[in-house]
């Protein structure tokens, strides 16, 4: 599934948050690059607030109950200062902005992951917004795979499983 670039790259950089380990400004850098944010640099102060919306975030993955997950993502886009606009800038198509540009870093990028959950749930019911199934393994992840239907964040862990239950299974006979 394709979602529009805030769907896909907010909800994206919004599992890259939820699932970084290293909050520290050089780690969280090139994630916000890979996200297609512009002016990512951060200060140790932008890191930590980023840390903490990184938490905020976390709930929304995996929630199987689509009433509490719209809650949630309403509460996130309560909090930020989004202002949603419709901008055709640099010979693109018209599309939404979610964000000033003008905005620092932390607020672009709040307004980015909620923007992007919020269309992520609009467009998928939010079933798209998974948590690996593998047991002990807390990595969120955006599903974009065509029939909807991803339980693991990795061929790792889907492996992991697999095997497990193959061995459980020979066991058993």
């Amino acid at each position: 599934m394709h979602f529009n670039a805030y769907g896909g790259n907010g909800a994206a950089l919004a599992a890259d948050l939820v699932n970084a380990t290293d909050f520290s400004p050089s780690a969280l850098e090139p994630i916000l690059t890979a996200n297609g944010m512009l002016r990512p640099e951060l200060t140790p102060e932008q890191a930590e607030r980023l840390k903490e919306w990184a938490r905020e975030l976390e709930p929304v993955f995996g929630e199987q109950d689509q009433d509490v997950q719209i809650k949630l993502i309403n509460d996130l886009l309560d909090v930020t200062a989004s202002k949603p606009y419709v901008s055709a800038h640099d010979g693109r198509e018209p599309h939404l902005h979610f964000f000033s540009v003008d905005a620092d870093i932390v607020s672009r990028a709040r307004d980015t992951t909620a923007g992007g959950l919020a269309m992520a749930i609009c467009f998928s019911g939010g079933r798209r917004l998974g948590r690996c199934d593998r047991e002990g393994c807390q990595t969120v992840y955006v599903d974009t795979s065509r029939n909807g239907r991803r339980r693991f964040c990795s061929l790792a862990c889907a492996n992991r499983v697999n095997v497990a239950a193959h061995r459980a299974r020979g066991v058993a006979r």
